[in-house]
């Protein structure tokens, strides 16, 4: 009898340092998730200033400052971090944003008088400087959510995640349209 409370024991304390990890995992993807969300509302609030600077000088790539705009109202609405669906739309829109101002900038480089601009020079030093940040975060968070994803789907931590309700969460990445294909500011100059 004393050997069976004994196994029971073993068998309850290996559950709970299981569950335990497994939360801990499940809370580390979550401030990374948050650590990207700050550099992201780094972002967000540059953009309005760099597309108001562009204004001044691109009037005809109103097209481009729109969207750039629409990506950033669609990155900043509100999402459930416990709802993996919910976590890859935010991400997939911050992808977006993150490309739109890619494209701004190159196309920018066809103006002259814009890209001699010593405000615009500044602003886009201030997003490549946000860009790296929001990177290394994106890093963290992917390295997070690799553990986290890894102890959702390995025995036996996976039976612990299906009964506590714990589930993969997505990885942050990029379209890969937007970091293959070269910008070709020709289709920005119509």
């Amino acid at each position: 009898m004393e050997i069976l409370l004994l196994v029971i024991a073993v068998i309850a304390i290996i559950l709970y340092f299981l569950y335990v990890a497994l939360i801990k995992r499940r809370n580390t993807a979550r401030e990374a998730l948050s650590s990207i969300d700050v550099q992201l509302r780094k972002r967000h609030d540059l953009v309005p200033n760099v597309v108001t600077l562009a204004q001044k000088f691109m009037t005809h790539e109103r097209e481009l400052l729109e969207g750039i705009t629409q990506a950033r109202n669609l990155a900043q609405s509100s999402y459930s971090r416990d709802d993996p669906a919910a976590v890859a739309e935010h991400l997939g829109a911050e992808a977006k944003l993150q490309s739109g101002l890619m494209h701004l900038f190159a196309v920018a480089e066809n103006y002259p008088e814009l890209r001699s601009a010593e405000t615009i020079q500044n602003a886009q030093q201030t997003v490549n400087e946000v860009e790296g940040h929001i990177a290394a975060a994106r890093r963290f968070y992917n390295s997070a959510v690799t553990d986290l994803n890894n102890a959702v789907e390995i025995w036996p931590s996976s039976v612990i995640a299906g009964m506590v309700g714990v589930k993969q969460m997505p990885f942050f990445e990029i379209e890969d349209e937007a970091v293959r294909e070269p910008v070709n500011v020709a289709d920005y100059m119509k």
